[in-house]
């Protein structure tokens, strides 16, 4: 709940009259104090309990607190490069984790169970824009598999115990609150420093950026749709269904901050896909998702947050 897309999404729960029960483990990932911030908002209401712990421990899911409904898995050791050097633990996180928080929702007869996924588990795919319905047996870093590993496990409860579950893939979520190891709040605190920015590649490669607040819509949208659908199992993308490329988002970036950046070329990047583009059919069929951020109107917002902090 105290992660970047967590704690935006208890603020819209709890602005909307829900309960929320958050459990984090404010883990070293990043600063911890930086979490601990991104849930300002959500302590401000009395329908708001954290819960510090672990997803991993049954000792820690048992004093979770009765009559809860819904499970929104968003937790996850995150990131393809840091994947690769530590692949046990993030499959002890990621897999491991999501078997036992399913496990704990069977026990406590909780049917309905949505699961952060993401577009890492398209791989290299040449076909675009990614649809759910094609293959996804080739990840090419240990992040994805463990991704498509949680799809499996959600699959597999559906099928033996009659849960809902829904399994997001979401494509490269940025805004205020973003991560600080990913590429445009990283960038971005390069060049207000004066530093050089990293450039893997030929600056081709491309991605799906999605604002923060359209990946909420489509969260809110999703738990809507399940419920009274007991015995379903659906996968779908949150994207913006745009593409924008390394050097495009560089530049954007740049010209928002008003800061001429130095680049530095690297080498590719071992497990980092070529481009990632959402069809977003489905998720407009199923409840009307509709992202309505362009990619320069989030850059700006995202600036005028990183500037207030």
């Amino acid at each position: 709940v105290a992660g970047f897309i967590g704690s935006h999404l208890a603020e819209r729960l709890l602005a909307a009259g829900h309960t929320v029960v958050g459990l984090d483990n404010f883990d070293d990932f990043y600063d911890p104090s930086t979490k601990e911030k991104n849930l300002e908002v959500a302590r401000g209401y009395q329908r708001f309990l954290l819960v510090r712990g672990d997803i991993r421990a049954p000792s820690c899911l048992a004093t979770l607190p009765p009559h809860l409904d819904t499970v929104i898995h968003l937790a996850a050791r995150a990131g393809v490069r840091p994947s690769i050097a530590q692949p046990i633990l993030y499959n002890d996180v990621n897999v491991a984790g999501t078997l036992q928080l399913l496990e704990w929702a069977k026990g406590r007869g909780i049917r309905r169970f949505l699961f952060a996924s993401s577009s890492s588990v398209y791989g290299n795919n040449r076909k675009v824009p990614f649809h759910e319905d094609d293959r996804v047996d080739h990840p090419i870093s240990p992040y994805a598999a463990t991704k498509k590993a949680g799809e499996l496990l959600c699959h597999t409860y559906t099928h033996l115990y009659g849960m809902s579950c829904l399994a997001l893939r979401f494509f490269t979520v940025f805004g205020p609150r973003q991560r600080p190891d990913l590429a445009i709040h990283k960038f971005a605190r390069l060049m207000l420093a004066g530093g050089e920015i990293p450039i893997y590649g030929d600056g081709s490669s491309s991605r799906d950026y999605t604002y923060i607040d359209d990946i909420v819509d489509g969260i809110v949208g999703g738990l809507h749709w399940l419920e009274g659908r007991e015995g379903s199992y659906e996968i779908v993308n949150l994207g913006e269904s745009r593409t924008v490329s390394l050097a495009e988002m560089v530049k954007v970036l740049s010209e928002v901050l008003g800061v001429e950046p130095r680049l530095r070329p690297m080498p590719p990047q071992p497990g980092d896909v070529d481009r990632t583009f959402a069809d977003i059919t489905k998720a407009r069929e199923l409840w009307g998702y509709s992202p309505r951020w362009g990619f320069r109107e989030g850059v700006e917002a995202f600036v005028r947050w990183l500037r207030e902090t």
